[in-house]
């Protein structure tokens, strides 16, 4: 009898796209797209998932999610919660948004506009919820500083192999 290995590969790819203004926001007109890759996934956000498998109902990481940013710079933990983020700002999805159901992806994006998140951008994570959520991953890698006016637009886009 052969010893039969499997593996699931969980593949997360951040982006932020930063725009220096609304009006560069809505010309499209950007100031600098970076990306960065890998989280830890949360205790909470595992057996979230399996609830969902399972068929039995739990929260939903689909349009009610939010994408979260904070200042901290503390490491990445399974036990991570909303608040292990610092200065935590939440946004919800947009329009559209999550996209799922092909390639084996999810992909979330949320709008920060000029007034939101002005500041640093060190951690990053998916609520299920905008409060009192569960937090699926947390993503912790310095990706400058928001200043007010600024438009910055987090993606997260999750593949499952």
């Amino acid at each position: 009898m052969k010893n039969i290995q499997e593996k699931a590969k969980w593949n997360p790819v951040f982006r932020i796209n930063k725009f220096a203004s609304q009006s560069d926001y809505e010309a499209g007109k950007l100031l600098e797209s970076v990306i960065f890759k890998g989280n830890k996934l949360t205790n909470a956000g595992i057996n979230e998932m399996w609830t969902l498998i399972a068929g039995t109902g739990g929260e939903q990481f689909g349009s009610a999610a939010n994408l979260i940013v904070g200042t901290g710079t503390g490491s990445e933990s399974a036990t991570d919660t909303e608040l292990t983020f610092t200065n935590g700002v939440k946004k919800p999805m947009a329009d559209g948004y999550p996209t799922y159901g092909t390639s084996q992806k999810v992909t979330y994006k949320a709008v920060f506009d000029g007034t939101s998140a002005n500041q640093a951008w060190n951690e990053f994570g998916v609520l299920s919820k905008s409060s009192g959520g569960i937090l699926l991953n947390r993503k912790v890698s310095t990706q400058g500083t928001k200043t007010a006016g600024q438009v910055w637009e987090l993606q997260l886009e999750i593949t499952l192999s």
